[in-house]
């Protein structure tokens, strides 16, 4: 119950008051190397609500295809309580709000790994994030180590919905101040960190008969063969819109947004803010999805992914996708759903067309093992993924 409380009038003090330069806070945020210790838990702040108007706006925004994400009606007679925010969407969600402890003072993003969408999640779901260091690597006096940590994405429930590793690359502290040191518990015991081994995905009961009607031809489980390579249509110029939609998912890194910052550093990240890699991953799977995953019912997750090439303000990027695998989905199930790998391909400043007619068979080689076998890094390849789609059968 609500009751009204009176306060004195406002005054102007800022007359009366010196400013103490002597007394002056800088406050900031992320960790350096020797600040992660493993076994470590950082719950995240803010947690973060999904509407409606939101979830409908970032399936649009990144070209998403598949009806779940864009038409109500779809999604229930699907099964589903309703409305799905996309899986991007609840990735990019759970990555950023860890950003703020995890990585707001990294240097690099080196890679997802093991990432498993367990719930859906609906509109009106609340998220909240938490972390765990699993492993800090230190690579001699003055070069920046690399740290590998885990992330859960947990609902209001109290069930995990996301989880994922990755590793990021950090700076040592040197003669730095220390940042915001972790909270200590009441009872100096590390918070819980519900990771879920052998994790199973909690869908819904698929009536007998799904919609049809309203998703294309080409992308039922049938449609995918071994080893063949699909060249996406389209590909997608980005603008300075990318600042705005960096906030929008609550990501705090300044790369992304204050250019004084990024003009501030040194090599190829120096210069205009650089692009949030998670969007940029957004607007590649959306470009795939009428061809990939216009009929899948839930993906499944994703593993191996790299940000291999920055992204600016001005690119154009760009998507080819691999078939990896196709099998019948686990027990009664497999009657009428496949899981399906990829191969998700980034480029950028390309058609995806002309990439592969350039670069063949090598555009499928994971960048970082060229070195070894004497071949040449890809300027205008900007990413690469292995994922895992749940898909409709024929009829």
């Amino acid at each position: 119950m609500s009751h009204a409380i009176r306060f004195q009038a406002q005054v102007e003090l800022a007359d009366k008051v010196k400013a103490d330069v002597q007394k002056v806070r800088h406050p900031h945020y992320g960790r350096y190397l020797e600040e992660f210790v493993p076994g470590q838990v950082f719950v995240h702040p803010r947690g973060f609500t999904f509407f409606r108007a939101q979830m409908e706006a970032f399936a649009r925004t990144y070209l998403q295809c598949n009806p779940l994400y864009i038409n109500d009606q779809y999604a229930r007679a699907s099964g589903f309580a309703g409305l799905l925010a996309s899986p991007q969407m609840v990735f990019n969600v759970v990555l950023s709000l860890g950003v703020q402890n995890d990585s707001e003072k990294a240097m690099a993003n080196l890679g997802y790994y093991d990432a498993q969408y367990l719930r859906p999640v609906h509109e009106l779901d609340t998220i909240r994030s938490l972390t765990r260091v699993m492993d800090r690597k230190e690579r001699g006096a003055g070069k920046p180590g690399i740290v590998t940590i885990r992330t859960l994405g947990v609902n209001q429930n109290d069930e995990v919905v996301l989880q994922y590793q990755r590793k990021i690359m950090v700076a040592g502290q040197g003669d730095r101040p220390p940042t915001t040191p972790l909270p200590v518990s009441a009872n100096g015991v590390m918070p819980g960190f519900p990771w879920v081994d052998d994790a199973a995905v909690w869908l819904p009961e698929f009536p007998a008969q799904l919609p049809s009607g309203l998703t294309g031809p080409g992308s039922y489980f049938e449609d995918f063969s071994l080893g063949e390579v699909i060249v996406h249509a389209n590909g997608r110029t980005i603008t300075d819109e990318h600042l705005p939609l960096t906030y929008a998912v609550g990501n705090t890194h300044p790369l992304h947004f204050d250019r004084v910052f990024s003009s501030g550093l040194s090599g190829k990240m120096s210069g205009d803010p650089i692009v949030y890699g998670g969007l940029v991953f957004a607007w590649l799977e959306g470009l795939a999805s009428r061809d990939v995953s216009e009929n899948s019912v839930w993906e499944l997750g994703f593993t191996e992914g790299y940000h291999t090439q920055p992204a600016i303000a001005g690119d154009t990027v760009a998507a080819l996708s691999r078939v990896l695998a196709a099998e019948d989905a686990p027990g009664e199930l497999g009657a009428r759903f496949g899981v399906v790998s990829f191969q998700l391909i980034g480029v950028k400043n390309i058609s995806a067309s002309n990439a592969l007619a350039n670069y063949g068979e090598d555009l499928f080689i994971k960048e970082n093992d060229k070195k070894e076998m004497g071949k040449e890094k890809i300027e205008q390849k900007i990413f690469e993924i292995e994922r895992r789609l749940l898909i409709r059968k024929r009829g």
